[in-house]
């Protein structure tokens, strides 16, 4: 017999599905306002580049590294005070050192890809380091949204407590048994 129009069919409402879907819900809400953050920190980073480029005479990668050093700054304020305002607080030092750490392989990611192709390729225009400068940003970004979320603003205990347990248990199938057999 199938559910009536409107109601929710079995397989919605099973505890596994509605975990899922919260899980999932979550992640997007984070991966949002990571994004959020992060735009604004692409911003801040180009702008300084953009402006270190045009007001000195300093080399590509070293504007390029400034620039990233203050995206950095500006990127933990947004991401501690709203992206993961939820998460844990005690250990800022730990917090802090892993963060930097982290930040610090996501600029020799960032500026490894500015510096290949300025200096390997001969990419060298305005245009050019821009577009490199904007490649590296995203795929460091990968990288910190991967670490940042794992190991830095780590969710509070009680919420990796609530995540496990709702987690669909998964008994181990038998060898040698099939579905149809007793």
């Amino acid at each position: 017999m199938s559910p009536a129009p409107g109601e929710p069919t079995p397989a919605a409402t099973a505890p596994g599905a509605s975990a899922l879907r919260e899980r999932v819900r979550r992640l997007v809400r984070e991966a949002a306002k990571f994004g959020a953050v992060g735009g604004a920190g692409v911003l801040v980073n180009l702008a300084v580049f953009n402006l270190v480029r045009h007001l000195t005479e300093l080399q590509v990668v070293r504007a390029s590294v400034l620039a990233t050093v203050v995206a950095i700054v500006f990127n933990y304020l947004g991401f501690r005070y709203f992206t993961y305002r939820d998460r844990d607080k005690g250990g800022r030092t730990r917090e802090m050192s892993l963060f930097l750490a982290f930040s610090v392989i996501g600029l020799v990611i960032e500026n490894g890809i500015l510096y290949t192709g300025t200096y390997g390729l001969g990419f060298d225009g305005r245009l050019e380091s821009n577009v490199l400068k904007f490649a590296g940003i995203g795929v460091a970004t990968l990288f910190r949204f991967w670490s940042y979320r794992t190991w830095v603003f780590r969710a509070p205990a009680a919420v990796r407590a609530a995540r496990k347990a709702a987690e669909p248990v998964r008994e181990p199938v038998a060898s040698g048994t099939s579905a149809g057999r007793s």
